[in-house]
């Protein structure tokens, strides 16, 4: 009888679950549901057009390795002007911090969290970062699958095997579906003459294939689904219905995806990339503030 009891206790559990989630959805969806699905020009209707609140919101994009210390990736992602533009920050960049010291970019979040990358990226590029999407690279593999894979032109022969990080590459050139596992490794990949360089180079190709596949009408319909894939290993400060209207509002525009300029460096024995943050404008300098203040906003 107790172990019933258990059972009933998980079933009425996970039932609650669905329906928090639920609620989290109904104003869209029964928006969605109550009006034709398809336009006249027999196109699926985007059940999220009216939460598109966080259009001119920056957020930073941070990807993790399997252990979840140091970020492998980092981009800021700014809609704004009919233009979706992402800008990569490469893991070797050099940041002064004046909480952590010098160090590299990709150990911020080691140190401080979401709130010190943010903090740190809006000192430096002149205007608030306000948001972060935090995801773990394991993710890749489930996505890409949800997702039917993604088409990117692979340039040239990889071939990688590690086993303590149960990485295993091993792609021919040329244009090709990517799913799972050879997905993640392309964009893990960095074991070439053009290191984190090229790897970052890859990753762009991986963002145009996402961004094209992503804000397809079909696949925002989709979207509680593909979040449910992404499960844990996805984190964030928006709330789903958040996520969507930015995904839609990425859906009407062109996407400007580039990596911070600058050089390699060396600094007390230990490699850096020099960065060229861009000139910060008077209005954005004003609304990023000082670093004691950023603690305010995040």
């Amino acid at each position: 009888m107790p172990r019933r009891r258990d059972e009933r206790g998980a079933m009425l559990t996970a039932i609650g679950f669905g329906l928090g989630g639920g609620l989290l959805l109904a104003s869209p969806v029964a928006d969605y549901l109550s009006s034709p699905q398809v336009s006249e020009r027999h196109q699926l209707v985007n059940p999220f057009s009216s939460w598109n609140s966080l259009s001119d919101a920056d957020v930073v994009i941070l990807g993790t390795d399997v252990g979840g210390g140091n970020t492998d990736v980092m981009y800021t992602m700014r809609v704004q002007n009919g233009v979706t533009k992402l800008l990569q920050v490469p893991r070797d960049t050099y940041i002064n911090s004046s909480s952590f010291g010098p160090v590299k970019a990709n150990a911020l979040y080691a140190y401080g969290g979401p709130d010190a990358v943010k903090a740190e990226l809006s000192k430096h590029l002149g205007r608030p970062v306000r948001h972060h999407i935090l995801v773990n690279l394991a993710v890749i593999r489930r996505l890409g699958d949800a997702l039917g894979g993604l088409e990117v032109n692979v340039p040239k022969r990889m071939w990688y095997h590690d086993n303590t990080q149960g990485l295993h590459i091993d792609l021919q050139p040329g244009r090709q579906v990517l799913k799972g596992r050879d997905l993640e490794g392309f964009l893990r990949f960095r074991h070439d003459e053009m290191g984190d360089i090229g790897r970052l180079d890859r990753q762009r190709l991986v963002l145009k294939a996402l961004f094209k596949q992503i804000t397809r009408p079909e696949s925002l319909v989709r979207l509680p689904s593909l979040l449910a894939v992404a499960g844990k290993d996805l984190r964030t400060d928006l709330g789903p219905m958040e996520i969507g209207g930015l995904i839609s509002a990425m859906g009407s525009t062109e996407l400007n995806a580039e990596r911070l300029g600058g050089q390699p460096f060396m600094h007390e024995g230990i490699s850096y990339w020099k960065a060229e943050w861009p000139e910060a404008t008077a209005a954005g300098a004003a609304a990023a503030g000082s670093s004691e203040r950023f603690k305010f906003l995040f």
